[in-house]
C-alpha cells in the first residue's frame, strides 16, 4: 500500500491560482526561497512548472517532517533538499535570492516574527529582489469578507499570537526593509498575493 503523504486540501485548491501569478511574477528569476512550506504541496508543483528556477523549500525544524516526504518524492532537479528555517534566528541558513514566496505564514507566526522576518530581508536581500506573499489580510483595519471575519476568530482559539494581519502594517514593514509594492493581485477565497520589490 503506497505511503500516504501529508496533505493540505487548501494548498490543492490554491495552486493553480497561485502558480498563474508566480509565473508572472518569477519570469526572470533564477532562484526561490519559499518560507514555511508545510506540506510541500506547493514547492513540489511550482518547481515542476517553473523549471527554470531552483526551488528552495523550507520549515520550523519541527515541522520538517511534514515536508519531506513530498519532496523526497520530486523527480526533477530543480527542487533543493529542505532546510530548517526559523525567520527569527539569524543569521539564516540559507543565502537569500533573487525570488522569495510564503503562502499562508504571516497569519499563523507571531507578528514578531513577521517583523524579524521583514528585518532580516532589510539586512540580506540585495537588489531587484522580488517577494510575493500569498494569504488573507485586512485593509483599513477591517475584514474583506465575512468568512475573513470568522477565520480570524478561529485563529484566536487556535493560539491567542496568529491573526490576519493588516495590510497597511505588513506593508510599512516591507517599506522599512527597502522593498516597494510592485502589485496586490485578488485570489480566489478572500485571498491576496502582495509583490514586492527590493529597491
Amino acid at each position: 500500500m503506497p505511503e500516504t503523504l501529508p496533505f493540505s486540501q487548501a494548498c490543492e485548491n490554491n495552486k493553480p491560482f497561485i502558480l498563474e501569478v508566480l509565473r508572472e511574477l518569477f519570469v526572470d528569476r533564477r532562484s526561490v526561497l519559499e518560507i514555511a512550506s508545510g506540506t510541500g504541496q506547493h514547492a513540489c508543483h511550482f518547481a515542476a512548472n517553473m523549471p527554470w528556477l531552483q526551488w528552495q523549500p523550507t520549515e520550523l525544524a519541527a515541522n520538517l517532517p511534514l515536508l519531506q516526504p513530498r519532496c523526497a518524492r520530486y523527480e526533477g532537479d530543480n527542487l533543493a533538499a529542505p532546510v530548517a528555517l526559523d525567520v527569527r534566528d539569524r543569521p539564516w541558513p540559507v543565502p537569500v535570492p533573487d525570488a522569495l514566496f510564503s503562502a499562508n505564514s504571516l497569519h499563523i507566526m507571531p507578528f514578531s516574527a513577521v517583523r524579524s522576518l521583514f528585518a532580516a530581508l532589510g539586512e540580506d536581500a540585495g537588489h531587484d529582489v522580488v517577494l510575493a506573499v500569498y494569504g488573507p489580510f485586512n485593509y483599513g483595519g477591517r475584514y474583506t469578507s465575512e468568512s475573513n471575519a470568522r477565520f480570524d476568530q478561529w485563529l484566536a482559539q487556535q493560539h491567542p499570537d496568529s491573526a490576519i494581519r493588516d495590510f497597511e502594517a505588513v506593508d510599512g514593514l516591507a517599506a522599512a526593509a527597502g522593498f516597494a509594492l510592485q502589485r496586490d493581485y485578488p485570489m480566489p477565497a478572500n485571498n491576496r498575493l502582495l509583490a514586492w520589490r527590493k529597491n
